[in-house]
C-alpha cells in the first residue's frame, strides 16, 4: 500500500475515532466553531465515502479473521510505540512525572510485554497517556482556530493540523528504511485501529457530521485543559 493511500486510510479511522470519544448525543455548538463549513462538509461526505467502501469492509474482515488475543497484541504493540509520541510531548508540556510514567511504560512493556504485544505496564498501575503536539501547543497558548475537516485525515483545526507533522516524525513507522515493511506496518496499525472502532459507530446519533465536529471539539478541548474545563450544564 503506497503512502496516499494510507495517508487517506488513517484520516478515515481518526475520523471515525472521534465518535468513539462520545458516550452521549452531542450538544451543539455555535455556528461560530465551524465558520469553513461549506468546506468542510463536502471534504467530510468525501472521507465518509473513502471509510465505507474501503477501510471499513477492511476492518471487518480483520476483525472475522484475527483472533481477539492476536488483535489485542496488536493494538498493544502500536500503542507502545506510541509512547515516544507521549514522551516527548509530555517534556515539552513540562509533565516530567507522566514523563517518567510513559518511559517506565515503554520499558516494562517492551521487555516483560514481548516488544509491547502484552501490557504489562497497566496492570502494574502504569497508567498510559495520550499527548500530541497540538496538544503540546495549545498548553504554550496557541489558539485552536476554527474546525477544520482536512481531506483524507479527518476531523481536525489549524493548530492539530500543525502538530500531525512532528507526531509522525516521532513515530516508528516513518523511519523504516524498507519500503514494503513500512508499508506493511503503516496498513496493519489503520485497519487494527479502525477494527477496533467498528462498535464505537453505535453512538452516533442524527447529523453524522455534526456529532463527529461537537465530539471532536469537545474531545479537543478536554485533552488540552487535562480535563479542566467547565460543565455547562
Amino acid at each position: 500500500m503506497r503512502k496516499t493511500c494510507a495517508r487517506w486510510l488513517l484520516g478515515s479511522a481518526r475520523l471515525l475515532a472521534v465518535a468513539g470519544l462520545a458516550i452521549a448525543p452531542a450538544i451543539s455548538q455555535a455556528s461560530e466553531d465551524d465558520p469553513w463549513e461549506s468546506f468542510n462538509r463536502p471534504v467530510f461526505v468525501f472521507n465518509d465515502k473513502l471509510d465505507t467502501y474501503a477501510l471499513k469492509p477492511l476492518a471487518k474482515g480483520y476483525q472475522a479473521v484475527t483472533p481477539q488475543f492476536v488483535e489485542d497484541g496488536i493494538g498493544n504493540f502500536f500503542a507502545n510505540v506510541g509512547e515516544i509520541r507521549n514522551f516527548g510531548n509530555d517534556v515539552l508540556q513540562g509533565k516530567f512525572q507522566d514523563a517518567g510514567v510513559d518511559t517506565a511504560r515503554f520499558l516494562f512493556n517492551t521487555t516483560f510485554g514481548v516488544l509491547g504485544f502484552v501490557d504489562v505496564a497497566s496492570h502494574a498501575g502504569l497508567q498510559r497517556n495520550d499527548e500530541d503536539f497540538g496538544q503540546t501547543l495549545g498548553a504554550w497558548g496557541v489558539g485552536s482556530g476554527p474546525y477544520l475537516m482536512l481531506p483524507f485525515f479527518g476531523p481536525s483545526n489549524p493548530r492539530d493540523a500543525v502538530g500531525l507533522v512532528p507526531d509522525s516524525m516521532a513515530g516508528m513507522k516513518g523511519h523504516i528504511s524498507h519500503v514494503p515493511t513500512r508499508n506493511t506496518v503503516q496498513a496493519v496499525d489503520i485497519v487494527d485501529s479502525r477494527a477496533e472502532l467498528l462498535s464505537a459507530e453505535k453512538v452516533i446519533a442524527g447529523d453524522k457530521y455534526v456529532f463527529i465536529r461537537n465530539a471532536y471539539l469537545q474531545n479537543r478541548e478536554f485533552k488540552v485543559k487535562d480535563g479542566q474545563v467547565e460543565d455547562d450544564f
